[in-house]
C-alpha cells in the first residue's frame, strides 16, 4: 500500500509518500480500506520533535474513515464493506476518569490514518452516519472526542449557560462551538483573526472577541451582560490562561485541553480560590463517549466543518497550512 511516512522529525518535507507492506487482519481485528484521513495538532507536534516518546519511522494521523476490505478471525463478516471511521483510542484501561498505562493513540507508535489501508481492532469502528461524507467521517474523531469530553463529561455544561470558547478555527473549538449549540447554550469565542469570528458568527456563536485586542476580556464580559461565562473552554494557554480566570464568573468552570502558547506566567493561585473556581484537565475520551458524541451529531443533523481537502501525497502541505493557522475548520487528506 501506499503510505505516508515519516523517518525523522523536522520540516514538513519529511513526510513522504512510500510503497509499505501492510500485515494481514489478527483475530478480532480487521482491515479498512481509508478514503480520507484528518490533521491533528499532535501530528505536527509528532513531525516537529516536540511530543513525548516519538518512535520513528511512524505513520501519522489518528481520524480515518472508508471501507472495512479484510477480516480476521473472529470478526461479524457483515462488516466486510461497510462504511466505516474509527475511535482512535487504543487501551484506554478500566476507569473511565483517566486513561491507564497501555493508553495510545493512532499515528505513533501505531501505525496511523496518514495510508491508504490500517489494520485496526474491529471495536474501534462505528458506523459512518448515513449523510456524511468519507472526508467529514475522517473529521470527527480525535477532535470531536476531545470537545465532547471537556464540555459535557467534564464541566457538565447546562442548557441555558454560557460558554466561552478560545482559539476558534481549529478543528476542536470549533466542535466545542457545535456542541454547545446542540446542548442549548450560548456561546462566545475568542480568536487572532476578524474573518474567522466572522465565519464562527454565521455557524452559531453568539458573539466574539480579537483576543489581540487590549480589551478582549471587557468585550466578553459586556457580552455575558457582566457576569462574565459560566465555563471556559481553552486551549491556548499562555498569558491568555491567566486573562480568562478575570473573565470567568464567580463559581464558574475551566476546562484545559490544550497549551498552544506555552506555559502561563506567575498564574496568581488566590485567585482561583477567591473566585470559586474549578479548573479541570481534559483530553481524548473513552469509548463510550465517543459513541455519545457520535450520537449527538447525528441526532441533531450536525456536519464536522471542514476547511481544505488535500490528497494524501501532498500531506506536506496540509502541515505547512495547520502550522501558519489559517484553517478554519479541519484539514483533511483524500486518499484514492
Amino acid at each position: 500500500m501506499k503510505a505516508i511516512v515519516l523517518h525523522e522529525t523536522g520540516d514538513p518535507g519529511n513526510l513522504r509518500l512510500e510503497e509499505i507492506a501492510v500485515s494481514p487482519p489478527g483475530p478480532q481485528e480487521v482491515v479498512v480500506r481509508l478514503r480520507a484521513a484528518a490533521i491533528n495538532h499532535r501530528d505536527v507536534w509528532i513531525r516537529r520533535g516536540l511530543y513525548a516518546g516519538i518512535k520513528l519511522p511512524a505513520i501519522l494521523g489518528s481520524d480515518g474513515a472508508g471501507e472495512v476490505s479484510e477480516l480476521g478471525s473472529g470478526c461479524d463478516k457483515a462488516l466486510l464493506g461497510k462504511r466505516v471511521l474509527i475511535y482512535p483510542v487504543l487501551n484506554w484501561g478500566p476507569d473511565s476518569r483517566v486513561f491507564g498505562h497501555e493508553f495510545r493513540i493512532l499515528g505513533m507508535p501505531d501505525w496511523g490514518t496518514y495510508a491508504e489501508k490500517i489494520r485496526i481492532p474491529a471495536e474501534n469502528l462505528y458506523p459512518v452516519p448515513s449523510e456524511y461524507s468519507f472526508e467529514e467521517a475522517a473529521a470527527f474523531p480525535l477532535a470531536a472526542l476531545t470537545a465532547y469530553r471537556a464540555l459535557v463529561s467534564r464541566v457538565r455544561l447546562q442548557k441555558n449557560e454560557t460558554v466561552l470558547i478560545t482559539g476558534i478555527g481549529g478543528g476542536v473549538s470549533l466542535f466545542a462551538l457545535q456542541i454547545s449549540i446542540a446542548l442549548g447554550a450560548t456561546a462566545y469565542v475568542t480568536s487572532g483573526s476578524d474573518l474567522k469570528l466572522e465565519k464562527a458568527l454565521r455557524i452559531g456563536a453568539a458573539g466574539g472577541a480579537n483576543y489581540n485586542s487590549s480589551d478582549w476580556t471587557a468585550k466578553i464580559l459586556k457580552m455575558t451582560g457582566g457576569s462574565g461565562p459560566d465555563v471556559v473552554i481553552d486551549s491556548i494557554g499562555g498569558s491568555t490562561f491567566d486573562q480568562i480566570i478575570d473573565v470567568v464568573k464567580p463559581g464558574g468552570r475551566i476546562v484545559t485541553y490544550g497549551s498552544t502558547t506555552g506555559p502561563t506566567p506567575q498564574l496568581q493561585i488566590r485567585r482561583i480560590f477567591w473566585k470559586q473556581l474549578d479548573i479541570l484537565g481534559s483530553t481524548m475520551g473513552t469509548a463510550q463517549e465517543f459513541r455519545q458524541a457520535l450520537r449527538l451529531f447525528e441526532d441533531t443533523n450536525t456536519h464536522p466543518v471542514l476547511d481544505r481537502v488535500f490528497p494524501l501525497e501532498e500531506a506536506s502541505a496540509a502541515h505547512q497550512r495547520m502550522e501558519r493557522a489559517e484553517q478554519f475548520g479541519r484539514i483533511v487528506l483524500r486518499i484514492d
